[in-house]
């Protein structure tokens, strides 16, 4: 059940949020920092 939903979330987060991954992470403002830390988080809990 756990699973379903951060699956379900991942799915969200790809379609709603922006994408970081050509931009050079050092260079984020904080708000964006934590944009890719809740992304990378629903990721390893969908896994």
């Amino acid at each position: 059940m756990k699973k379903n939903i951060f699956k379900l979330l991942a799915k969200f987060n790809k379609i709603v949020l922006p994408k970081y991954y050509k931009r050079d992470l050092t260079k984020l403002k904080k708000w964006e920092k934590a944009i890719v830390g809740y992304k990378y988080w629903v990721t390893t809990q969908a896994l």
